[in-house]
């Protein structure tokens, strides 16, 4: 633990932290990419995906694996865990293990879908609810959702307190649906945009940037460095997931991450600015919700092919072209995100 070597220097400590994670990332894929093929552990590839994808067949997947080893190794190395720490990061694993029994499930069965949706819903939603909870009653977390400039609007009005402890354990409704749905939503929309070699391990790197920043700033120091080891996993990982790829983080990865965004905005209280900063993932996530529902309507398709990403590839744009749009796209997002955050907090300083 290099916390309390450091702590007169919390800013280095979360550049060592992108640091670290990516050495170890680099250092362990490698051998990792080598016994998913010995073993022939590689993607599942969608029937009625893009045709250029079928070469993709086999590539070695669950890449996630080592990315949450290494951003595990990362905080006990650097930081100094906390209560926080750990149920983050639990929160974290979990949604990694529940990823990782999809990709099982996919490669032993040989075919793309792993998880039935339902199940991978309840999964979701019972980390999420759980988090939320500890986060309330334990942390300090207020049940209000603070818009920028405009309103905080206060969603503990509902609250059932059970006498559970020596204060009871509150349970505010509307705040739990709110924030149940943020988490399932940001786990459900990185792991719709993980489907072009290196777009989800580039945006995400990203907006784990920013949320490091945001943490740092509201002196959240372990949720700092998290946030941080999750960007340097990201960094490592791009190294090997970048067109062509030499492997996928599967859902093992991708709704960790995801997990680990929403719940980074709630200790942050930061939950209506993420779906700015992480904008892009919202945009795949509602190009799904649009197209499933006008379909079911009228039989027709608004997008040529849904997530959004597979709609420009669908009309000409190269899998690189799409990739590195996308990321300008998420680069965007996120500052103007940051911006806001920055600015209001500066106004509330003052």
């Amino acid at each position: 633990m290099l916390s309390p070597l450091f702590s007169q220097y919390p800013t280095f400590l979360v550049f060592l932290a992108v640091f670290v994670a990516m050495i170890l990332t680099l250092v362990f894929m490698p051998p990792f990419i080598r016994f998913l093929k010995a073993g022939q552990i590689g993607q599942q590839v969608r029937d009625d995906g893009p045709e250029t994808h079928l070469v993709k067949q086999g590539t070695p997947t669950m890449g996630g694996v080592i990315m949450l080893i290494a951003c595990a190794a990362t905080v006990l190395i650097v930081g100094l865990p906390n209560a926080e720490t750990f149920v983050l990061g639990l929160a974290i694993l979990l949604s990694g293990a529940l990823g990782l029994f999809d990709d099982m499930s996919k490669v032993v069965h040989e075919r793309s879908l792993g998880l039935t949706p339902k199940a991978k819903l309840v999964g979701q939603t019972a980390i999420a609810t759980v988090f939320v909870i500890v986060a309330v009653n334990f942390f300090g977390i207020e049940p209000t959702v603070d818009i920028p400039f405009i309103v905080t609007i206060d969603l503990g009005v509902l609250t059932t307190v059970l006498p559970i402890g020596e204060n009871g354990l509150a349970i505010p409704w509307l705040y739990l649906i709110f924030a149940d749905i943020l988490l399932v939503g940001m786990c459900n929309a990185v792991n719709l945009t993980d489907g072009l070699d290196g777009l989800a391990s580039g945006t995400v790197l990203i907006v784990m940037i920013v949320m490091a920043a945001i943490a740092y700033r509201t002196d959240l120091l372990e949720p700092a460095i998290v946030a941080a080891s999750l960007a340097g996993v990201c960094i490592g990982f791009l190294w090997f997931n970048a067109y062509p790829a030499d492997i996928f983080m599967g859902d093992t990865g991708s709704l960790a991450l995801g997990m680990g965004l929403g719940c980074l905005a709630i200790l942050t209280k930061s939950e209506f600015l993420v779906i700015i900063i992480g904008g892009l993932f919202v945009a795949e996530a509602l190009s799904v919700m649009i197209q499933v529902a006008h379909f079911k309507r009228t039989r027709k398709r608004i997008f040529l092919m849904a997530p959004l990403h597979h709609h420009f590839e669908k009309k000409g744009w190269s899998e690189t072209k799409v990739v590195i749009r996308f990321w300008i796209i998420s680069g965007v997002f996120a500052a103007i995100g940051f911006s806001l955050y920055f600015a209001d907090s500066m106004m509330g300083a003052m």
